[in-house]
């Protein structure tokens, strides 16, 4: 995103007088034509878009980088949060700075054929907020709903982009804080897609942040989505086959096929088809980073960017990394010798692509794009291997 031709010849103009190269990185928020390295004349050339495969990213407002819209279809930008007041939805805002997010929607200017959608998280970072409900007290009641939907198309008319994406992570269960009501939960956030697809027409798309698992329990205890009742009003789902086993002894977080593990990808994209939605609705989730464990209580980070693996995981303190689980069919890092973290990198996403999409799926999509290297090697690899 901040890396491009513009700021590049910049900077060897800056060098030529002696000054110092940094000053070509002032402003994060500058946009540029793509975020990829350039060395030299070098350009890298890509497999042509096809017509119906998805390759999307999630940006996030505390991102930096202008997104390479030559290596993507969809942009997610994340996230917008709510703002719930005495038990009723008020409105909705941007997290972080509008700054960022105008950079965003300026690539679509170079790049219409580009689809960006606004992606609505269940947490408040916002100081002007707090969690008062969230979610689970906009979609309790038919006002809130329809006072939602109605915001979301106003909003989408004003920035002129495509589409509301939304994160509610999960109706029926309370992760980061946030409020839940698993005796209504699950049916209100069925309600909620309803509204939004009646509300915002066919000419916008609507999708969900999808959990590897149908809905669970019954009765007044129920979480997660009713995929089957949700089908009917979204596009398509992106699937988030990451995190499946964070934090698990020896587990991979994205593993495409371990019986013995607690999750995979093949067990996730079978809740979907077995509950009716078609395989062509669905994308698979990649990660942009390793996850050994949820917090950073053992003396590392739970969670390393790509881009940051040979900062945070140094031979010298025992770990290496491009090792390789067959079974599994995924790279990990590995501490003295055992497995520590999983992640993807171009070998896995490429035999990723070529499952999902024998399967009828649409693509793949990932989190998150600033979690990149400067050469774009994973985001690139994604769109490769989904446009190859």
């Amino acid at each position: 995103m901040k890396k491009n031709l513009n700021r590049i010849l910049s900077c060897l103009a800056v060098l030529l007088i002696g000054a110092c190269a940094l000053s070509c990185v002032e402003d994060p928020y500058e946009a540029g034509p793509n975020g990829s390295s350039i060395s030299g004349n070098e350009k890298v050339t890509h497999p042509q878009r096809k017509e119906g495969r998805i390759v999307l990213g999630y940006c996030t407002y505390y991102g930096s980088k202008t997104p390479d819209a030559e290596v993507l279809t969809h942009i997610n930008y994340a996230f917008a949060e709510l703002y719930v007041r005495d038990g009723q939805y008020v409105t909705f805002k941007l997290q972080g700075d509008e700054k960022r997010f105008q950079q965003i929607v300026n690539v679509k200017q170079q790049h219409p054929e580009l689809k960006i959608c606004l992606s609505f998280s269940h947490t408040v970072t916002n100081p002007d907020n707090f969690q008062a409900g969230g979610f689970s007290v906009m979609a309790s009641t038919e006002e809130g709903r329809k006072a939602f939907a109605n915001d979301c198309l106003s909003f989408l008319r004003k920035w002129n982009i495509d589409g509301i994406d939304i994160d509610w992570e999960f109706p029926g269960l309370s992760w980061s804080g946030h409020a839940c009501d698993p005796a209504h939960d699950v049916e209100n956030f069925t309600l909620l897609m309803k509204q939004l697809r009646e509300t915002l027409g066919n000419q916008y798309l609507l999708t969900y942040a999808g959990y590897v698992m149908n809905v669970q329990g019954s009765g007044d205890n129920r979480r997660f989505i009713d995929i089957a009742a949700v089908d009917p009003y979204v596009d398509f789902v992106n699937l988030m086959t990451y995190d499946i086993a964070a934090g698990s002894e020896g587990q991979h977080q994205s593993a495409w096929d371990r019986p013995d593990y607690y999750w995979d990808c093949v067990r996730a994209i079978n809740a979907y088809t077995s509950a009716g939605v078609s395989p062509s609705k669905l994308v698979l989730g990649i990660p942009f980073y390793a996850r050994h464990a949820w917090d950073d209580s053992d003396g590392f980070k739970g969670c390393v960017d790509y881009n940051k693996f040979a900062t945070e995981y140094p031979a010298s303190k025992g770990f290496t990394t491009e090792n390789w689980d067959e079974r599994g069919q995924v790279p990990y890092v590995a501490r003295n010798g055992k497995i520590w973290a999983g992640y993807d990198n171009p070998k896995s996403i490429g035999l990723k692509a070529e499952k999902v999409l024998a399967k009828g799926m649409k693509g793949l999509m990932y989190w998150d794009y600033d979690a990149d290297d400067a050469a774009g090697t994973l985001r690139n690899a994604v769109w490769d291997s989904v446009m190859k």
